[in-house]
């Protein structure tokens, strides 16, 4: 059993699809806290109360037998880094991989976001990964504003054509573009 940590109900069946197909016999729990997402963006950033939030999901979700966390929202990754201290199960963050992917194609790694508050986050883990592998590099960031509040108005086309022109932007001066 997977509980997947969610601050917005947009990809819950996205998500639920894609474990489906890649883990047939995995059963997934979603934990939906659409709170987060606006506390996170108002502030600017991971508040205190959205981190005891979150740490209390992960605690919950290790007593009610959880093999696993997936964490699926970069604004909240550095508070699924906490999480990982007090529990005892593996804890995946939806951004990790990508991160450490990216390092091997350059040391120019260019962050499209279309929330502003997964900016500072996705640099930081990008910025770890490549320290730990020894890499120097360079993040450049690419806010796509007003797309994310589309996609959770239901503008999927739109949403999704105003982050295919910051990739293509992003990508006339980086290595690569998560």
């Amino acid at each position: 059993t997977a509980y997947v940590l969610h601050t917005s109900a947009v990809v819950v069946e996205v998500l639920g699809q894609e474990f489906k197909r890649q883990i047939p016999d995995l059963c997934v729990v979603n934990i939906v806290d659409d709170g987060l997402l606006p506390e996170i963006r108002k502030a600017g950033g991971l508040t205190p109360a959205v981190t005891r939030r979150m740490l209390g999901y992960g605690m919950v979700a290790q007593s009610a037998g959880a093999d696993a966390i997936f964490n699926c929202c970069s604004s909240v990754g550095e508070a699924a880094d906490l999480i990982r201290q007090i529990v005892e199960i593996p804890v995946v963050k939806v951004d990790e991989s990508m991160a450490e992917d990216a390092l091997s194609y350059g040391n120019r790694v260019a962050i499209v976001a279309t929330v502003s508050a997964t900016l500072l986050p996705t640099s930081r883990l990008v910025e770890r990964k490549a320290q730990a592998a020894g890499k120097e590099i360079l993040t450049f960031q690419h806010l796509v504003d007003g797309a994310f509040d589309l996609l959770t108005a239901g503008d999927l086309q739109k949403n999704d054509s105003m982050v295919s022109v910051a990739i293509c932007r992003a990508a006339e001066q980086a290595d690569v573009v998560i």
